[in-house]
């Protein structure tokens, strides 16, 4: 197995970001775990949903982050690099809603472990028409996500899910993982 033991995925809202972590799953012939930026949303009390304090959605899908969620964020963190230390392969399906400063929390949390950072873009049409069909996202999230996750963000590589399937992104990363030479 190569070196690396932690794969981000930065991608905005319906860019194909799981699918992919899904597909990378089954092409890797040791377990990995995957995690989504929708892991720690889903645990968090339900109260923090709308409030100052936790996390808001405007209209427009331009979401706002208040201090509990900043303060939950530092523990998720944590936590997966802990996952990571203990030497389990993961797989992180994220959202950089704040570009580079949200890859650095990440880079200082996961200080010290290999870590292949893979952009996954989508033409922001594409990801409107996927967050349409889904009926579970709010509407605007997917246009405005599309090109503000990516800013400032250096990575190893990016797919196009616009153009490549996600099986076809998924072996893209997975032989980047499996051929990487330190």
């Amino acid at each position: 197995m190569a070196n690396f033991r932690i794969v981000v995925l930065n991608g905005g809202s319906s860019s194909g970001k799981s699918t992919i972590a899904r597909c990378l799953r089954s092409l890797l012939p040791e377990p990995w775990l995957t995690f989504g930026a929708d892991t720690p949303m889903d645990a968090m009390p339900p109260r923090l949903w709308g409030s100052r304090s936790g996390i808001e959605v405007a209209s427009d899908g331009q979401i706002t982050v208040g201090p509990a969620i900043r303060v939950l964020r530092s523990a998720w963190l944590q936590g997966v690099a802990a996952i990571a230390h203990a030497g389990v392969g993961i797989i992180l399906d994220e959202v950089f809603l704040e570009g580079a400063a949200a890859r650095e929390r990440w880079r200082v949390a996961l200080d010290g472990q290999p870590v292949l950072w893979v952009g996954v873009r989508c033409d922001p049409r594409v990801a409107t028409a996927r967050e349409v069909a889904r009926g579970d996202r709010d509407p605007g999230m997917a246009a405005t996500q599309a090109c503000m996750v990516h800013r400032g963000v250096v990575y190893d590589m990016e797919v196009d899910t616009a153009e490549a399937a996600p099986m076809d992104c998924a072996r893209l990363i997975a032989k980047r993982l499996l051929t990487r030479e330190e």
